[in-house]
């Protein structure tokens, strides 16, 4: 991609109304422009990056058996008056011109729950589960964060179906397996902690995945010794205590969360009356789980992590483009080499952003920081000269000379070392 086509521009002065880091940066680098508050427009940068976290989401949902749908965002009334949520107070709702109302779905038991009844008659059609990646809505009275608390914004809902508890937990434990895996993934695994939360009308807990970082808005606790956590929200009396070992000796962090999982057992099958036929032709209430994880929240969070005092700093699995091919000065030698270059990186399959722009080396670089793609070759009179280009690594000070013809090897090499780590 050449940045002189590029839709949308860098913002060099802070912004004075953003508070929170991911939101500065994510808008001064020209990933999103924020419609209003807790809404955002996805521009291109950003849009690869979203679709690279939902693809990492996908490969791994995929891996533990679910199976991609889209359900409706426009929701009936009627299904949400049988579960008695439709007066909760996140629902958007909308009336039409001749006064029909419907619900802007936050989330979708009420959808799936009888969908998964029309087609699940039998015993023998368990389990399986079904999941989406889609755009949700929140009557959130103050969108803040950033993209880490939005009005409207990606989800990636999965939900299963089984015949008994035993294998409900079998799943509940291979999506807690699924959901580390994507979180290695996108390098924040070190950091997030299998946390107990409350499992309000479903069970005693549920388990939510919290990510260290002072921009967290929950505080939960961390029991080093078994090296899960509890949210704060579920302690008694003030005295934190580890539901595994009851060790008191916690350690108090703030944290985003990331993702959570709750074992909904029949409540919402019982509330639709979906049951099946068990091996000896009696009925029987399915039973159900679900697991929530925000993309857009994952994005976020990632830039609240990984930036300095210039930038972003992407891991390169969700990275907008694996390298900034920069192009400094005007002489007619070093801009045919720098074309050169990016034609023969985009036929090696290599994702390139090419600043192709007539701007100084100062302003080329500040944004190249500002973007934060993990590789930045530089070309210039100097480096043509000497048949060779600057590589400099996002996260690291200074930069390497690298001969020419050397450029695709030591990117690749470049890659599979970040892979490994």
């Amino acid at each position: 991609m050449r940045q002189s086509q590029l839709f949308g521009k860098t913002i060099k002065e802070v912004l004075k109304d953003e508070t929170s880091i991911n939101a500065q940066l994510l808008l001064r680098g020209g990933f999103v422009d924020k419609l209003m508050a807790g809404v955002y427009t996805y521009l291109p940068l950003g849009l690869r990056v979203l679709n690279k976290i939902e693809n990492i989401i996908r490969e791994e949902i995929n891996e533990i058996g679910g199976q991609e749908i889209l359900m409706p965002a426009l929701q009936n009334k009627k299904d949400w008056k049988i579960t008695g949520r439709w007066e909760i107070d996140v629902m958007m709702k909308v009336k039409t011109f001749f006064g029909k109302e419907y619900g802007l779905g936050w989330t979708h038991e009420e959808v799936v729950t009888p969908l998964a009844k029309k087609y699940i008659k039998s015993y023998k059609d368990f389990p399986f589960s079904v999941y989406q990646i889609q755009t949700k809505f929140r009557s959130e009275k103050r969108a803040k964060s950033g993209i880490l608390r939005g009005r409207e914004f990606s989800m990636k809902d999965l939900y299963s179906f089984h015949t008994n508890e035993e294998d409900l937990d079998k799943y509940y434990d291979l999506a807690k397996e699924a959901y580390f895996k994507i979180f290695e993934r996108v390098n924040i695994k070190n950091k997030t902690y299998l946390t107990y939360a409350s499992g309000g009308d479903f069970s005693k807990y549920s388990h939510e995945f919290q990510t260290l970082s002072s921009a967290g808005e929950d505080t939960i606790y961390i029991c080093e010794k078994c090296n899960i956590a509890i949210n704060k929200e579920i302690v008694e009396n003030n005295q934190p205590e580890c539901p595994q070992c009851q060790n008191k000796n916690l350690k108090e962090e703030k944290a985003i969360e990331t993702g959570n999982i709750f074992k909904l057992k029949t409540k919402f099958t019982e509330a639709f009356d979906f049951k099946f036929l068990d091996e000896n032709g009696k009925e029987q209430l399915a039973l159900m789980g679900c697991y929530g994880m925000g993309p857009s929240r994952l994005m976020g969070t990632v830039v609240e992590l990984f930036n300095d005092q210039n930038g972003i700093i992407w891991p390169k699995s969700i990275a907008p483009y694996q390298v900034h091919l920069v192009h400094l000065g005007n002489k007619e030698e070093a801009i045919k080499e720098a074309e050169k270059i990016y034609n023969a990186l985009q036929k090696e399959k290599i994702e390139v952003l090419y600043d192709d722009r007539k701007e100084s080396a100062g302003v080329k670089f500040k944004d190249s920081d500002l973007i934060g793609v993990p590789l930045r070759i530089v070309v210039s009179e100097k480096t043509v000269s000497k048949n060779s280009v600057e590589i400099k690594r996002r996260n690291e000070e200074g930069f390497e000379i690298v001969g020419i013809d050397k450029i695709v090897g030591i990117i690749n090499c470049h890659c599979e070392e970040t892979e490994r780590a």
